[in-house]
C-alpha cells in the first residue's frame, strides 16, 4: 500500500477513509469473531428465561406553555419545561436544556386518571435512526397501548440521531452541536418530570441497538437514579476494538465524528462508558437483555425488502447477538440476576423489537413495583 499523507487530506477525506475502515474492520471483527457459548439467566424475581429532530429553536425565550414554572423562563441557566401540547395521545414537550444552550423535543405519556397521585417513570430510547416526527418506539411498537394499562409516566426523547444520549467533549462541526444528553436525562429531566408530571422518584430505562447500550451506560454511570434496565440487541462492550471502530462508523453516518463524542479510538472515555466493564454497577438492578442472531426470522422479506437493509440487519444482530452473549456471561460470572431472551431468529429490525418489548414489559414494570 502506497504511503498517505495523513495530515495533508482535507478533513472530509479523512472522515470517508475513517468510516470505510471502521465499517470495514468492525464488519471483518463481528463476523471473524467466535460466538460465546449461550450463557443461562439468573433468576431474577422469577424471570423467564428466554432513530434527528434539529430543532432550530434555540433561544431560551419561553412559549406559550401549559405546564411548567415560569419564573424560570427567563433564566437559560435552569431547565424548564417551554410549551406543552397534546400530541397522539401524550404531551409534546419542549424542554430548555441549560447543558445544551437549546430546547429538546420530549414525549410524555400519563395515566387517563392519575387521580393526582405520583407514580414511576419508564425513560425509553431510540435507536441510531431517530426521527424528528416521534420516537420509533410509539411508531413501530405497541408502547402507547403496553402503556395505558399501568399507572406510569412513559418520556420518549425525539429525535438526535447517532448522539448516542450521551455527554460529547466538543462542538461536531457535521452534527452542528454539542451533545449533552447524559447531563440531560440524568440531571435536568427528572427533576421536571418528578416535579410537574408526577414522577415519585422510581425510575427504569430502556433502548434498542443505539438506545439499548446507552440505556446501559446510563444505567451504569448513575446507578442511583434507575431500578431496572432494558437493552435490546445492542453491544455493551462498547470500548473493545471492533465496537469502538462501530460506533465510531455509525457516528459518521449521521454527520459526526466519535472523536468529539468521546474522543479517538483508544482514548480512556470509551471505558468509562462501557457498561460490560462497569456490569458490577448493575448490582441490585432489576436487568432485561434480548437479541437475535442475525438469521432471517418472520419480520424478514427476502424478496420484498432491499437487498443493502437485510444485510445491515443481519450484520448487525450478528455482532448484537455476540455483543449480548458476552454481557450475559459477564452478569453470570459477577453473580449478577438477570433476564436474558437469546433468540434463534431476528434481524436488526422494529418488528423484533416490537415483540420483544410485550415479553419484557412485565420484567420492567416488576423493577417500578408495579407488578
Amino acid at each position: 500500500m502506497s504511503n498517505v499523507n495523513w495530515r495533508s487530506m482535507p478533513v472530509m477525506g479523512r472522515k470517508r477513509v475513517v468510516g470505510a475502515v471502521s465499517a470495514l474492520a468492525a464488519l471483518l471483527l463481528l463476523i471473524g469473531s467466535p460466538v460465546a457459548p449461550s450463557a443461562q439467566a439468573t433468576p431474577d424475581d422469577g424471570s423467564t428465561s428466554l432513530d434527528s429532530a434539529r430543532n432550530d429553536d434555540t433561544s431560551p425565550t419561553a412559549e406559550s406553555s401549559t405546564t411548567g414554572d415560569t419564573s424560570t423562563a427567563s433564566d437559560p441557566s435552569r431547565a424548564y419545561v417551554m410549551s406543552s401540547t397534546p400530541f397522539n395521545g401524550r404531551e409534546r414537550l419542549k424542554v430548555w436544556s441549560p447543558a445544551m444552550a437549546r430546547p429538546v423535543t420530549v414525549d410524555v405519556q400519563r395515566p387517563a386518571s392519575s387521580g393526582g397521585s405520583s407514580r414511576p417513570t419508564l425513560y425509553m430510547l431510540d435507536g441510531a435512526e431517530a426521527h424528528t416526527e416521534e420516537s420509533g418506539w410509539y411508531a413501530m411498537t405497541d408502547l402507547a397501548k403496553s402503556a395505558a394499562g399501568d399507572k406510569l409516566t412513559v418520556v420518549t426523547p425525539v429525535g438526535d440521531p447517532h448522539s448516542y444520549y450521551t455527554d460529547w467533549r466538543a462542538v461536531d462541526p457535521g452534527v452542528g452541536r454539542k451533545y449533552m444528553y447524559e447531563t440531560f436525562l440524568t440531571r435536568e429531566l427528572p427533576p421536571l418530570i418528578d416535579g410537574e408530571f408526577g414522577g415519585n422518584g422510581r425510575n427504569a430505562i430502556a433502548g434498542a441497538s443505539m438506545g439499548g447500550v446507552a440505556a446501559l451506560t446510563l444505567a451504569v454511570r448513575h446507578p442511583s437514579l434507575y431500578r431496572g434496565v432494558a437493552g435490546f440487541s445492542n453491544c455493551a462492550n462498547i470500548s473493545s476494538l471492533q465496537n469502538q471502530l462501530l460506533t465510531s462508523w455509525d457516528v459518521s453516518r449521521g454527520g459526526g465524528d466519535a472523536a468529539n463524542m468521546w474522543g479517538p479510538v483508544g482514548d480512556p472515555a470509551w471505558a468509562d462508558h462501557d457498561p460490560y466493564l462497569l456490569a458490577e454497577k448493575l448490582r441490585g438492578k432489576t436487568i432485561y437483555l434480548s437479541t437475535g442472531n442475525g438469521l432471517p426470522g418472520k419480520y424478514n422479506n427476502l424478496l420484498g425488502d432491499p437487498v443493502d437493509e437485510t444485510f445491515r440487519g443481519i450484520v448487525g444482530e450478528l455482532g448484537s447477538s455476540f455483543c449480548t452473549r458476552q454481557m450475559t456471561a459477564r452478569l453470570s460470572s459477577l453473580g449478577i440476576p438477570y433476564t436474558a431472551n437469546l433468540h434463534t431468529t431476528g434481524t436488526h429490525k422494529w418488528g423484533y423489537w416490537k415483540d420483544e418489548l410485550t415479553v419484557a414489559w412485565p420484567v420492567l414494570m416488576r423493577s417500578l413495583g408495579l407488578r
